[in-house]
């Protein structure tokens, strides 16, 4: 991504159409690619669904706000701004990335997430109408944030508010930029915007899916077979029939099966979190047979989930350095989360994964000292009530 050279940002947009036909769409992206940057955002909905139910795309275009409509138009032309340079400034992006690569079959090449870079300058997790009243000294509207998107026509108040969630973001994003740069941490955010975009490449395991529920760490061997094998059939037969995992089996369920290993019909319908009104003999009979199937598979518990791979005898060492990466974050102006968590302590103690502190510009900062600790040739002191890291 390129370090951008400004135009004049749009601010009290009132220029706000809706794009429900082709060439409407194809006009837009013509300006879009005119640009050095345009802000982007997503209405979806997916509670009753497994994949997201996209119901409309904000798109600020440097003169005004268009609001796209899926459900009336085919997306497939927006690839060609999302593979070009140009920077889509987005804020929490990562669910709209997906959203956006599963509809238009692709994604912004070149992202600014607002909420990242304003992490990098010490705000913790921001909300966009925490930036609109930090830097614009505005507040964004919050009605209709609950509402039916997918409802056609849109109400005027609708159509105000999703323009809104873009209408002054390439203000902010002018400023946050402006605020990197003099600090030095431009750099930091790009290289974390690449770790976001990273996250999205290819498409979740349907075999690794029993290690999203919590509860199957303590499970034995054959439970751990058993939770591989009903997870990974409830994953697939969500994707197939569009509905949530949770509607084909529920997570309790997963587990009390993997526990009980039920060898009749009766028994089944006798375990925990079992809905006796959604299971038919045939679905009964499919995890019978994925009971017995799964206990004699091996499953072993992946490593990064495993904290007994972890010396014990680190473990006061993980806590120490947790508490001195919250004091330096607090002294660096970063949000703790984006300088380092828990697990990425662990991962970098542990020496059997690529911990995010072993890397890029958390290496430099706090990886090496981090190691010096842990060589004895730096200590940790408490002074005037912070924590304070010193060589010895």
């Amino acid at each position: 991504m390129r370090t951008p050279k400004f135009l004049v940002a749009m601010t009290n947009v009132a220029n706000i159409k809706l794009i429900e036909n082709s060439s409407e769409l194809l006009s837009l992206i013509d300006q879009c690619l005119e640009l050095e940057a345009y802000a982007l955002d997503t209405e979806f909905h997916r509670e009753k669904s497994y994949y997201p139910k996209l119901a409309l795309i904000q798109i600020n275009y440097g003169t005004g706000v268009a609001l796209v409509d899926p459900t009336a138009i085919s997306l497939s032309p927006l690839q060609e701004l999302f593979n070009s340079q140009q920077i889509a400034v987005m804020h929490a992006c990562a669910q709209d990335l997906e959203v956006l690569q599963h509809y238009c079959n692709a994604r912004p090449k070149e992202i600014f997430d607002t909420q990242i870079a304003a992490g990098f300058l010490g705000l913790r997790t921001p909300s966009l109408s925490a930036l609109h009243e930090k830097f614009l000294k505005k507040k964004l509207p919050k009605g209709e944030r609950l509402t039916d998107w997918l409802q056609r026509p849109l109400s005027k108040r609708q159509i105000e508010y999703a323009a809104a969630d873009v209408a002054d973001l390439l203000e902010i994003y002018k400023i946050l930029t402006s605020q990197l740069i003099k600090r030095e941490r431009f750099e930091w955010a790009k290289d974390e915007f690449e770790i976001i975009k990273n996250r999205m490449n290819g498409s979740k395991d349907p075999s690794e899916s029993w290690v999203r529920i919590k509860e199957t760490r303590h499970l034995g061997v054959e439970g751990r077979g058993v939770a591989q094998s009903i997870a990974e059939w409830r994953e697939i037969e969500a994707r197939s029939l569009d509905v949530p995992a949770r509607f084909i089996l529920s997570d309790i369920a997963v587990v009390s099966i993997s526990q009980k290993l039920p060898k009749t019909i009766g028994q089944l319908l006798t375990v925990r979190g079992v809905d006796k009104k959604r299971f038919t003999d045939e679905r009964a009979r499919k995890i019978l047979e994925l009971v017995s199937q799964g206990k004699n598979q091996k499953v072993d518990i992946p490593i990064e989930k495993n904290e007994k791979q972890l010396d014990p005898n680190l473990r006061p060492a993980v806590a120490l350095i947790s508490a001195w990466l919250a004091q330096f974050a607090k002294d660096s102006d970063l949000d703790p989360a984006l300088l380092g968590t828990r697990a990425d302590i662990e991962t970098l103690l542990r020496g059997d994964g690529q911990s995010r502190l072993s890397e890029g510009w958390r290496h430099e900062y706090v990886g090496v000292p981090i190691r010096k600790l842990l060589e004895g040739s730096a200590s940790l002191a408490f002074v005037h009530g912070r924590l304070r890291m010193e060589d010895r």
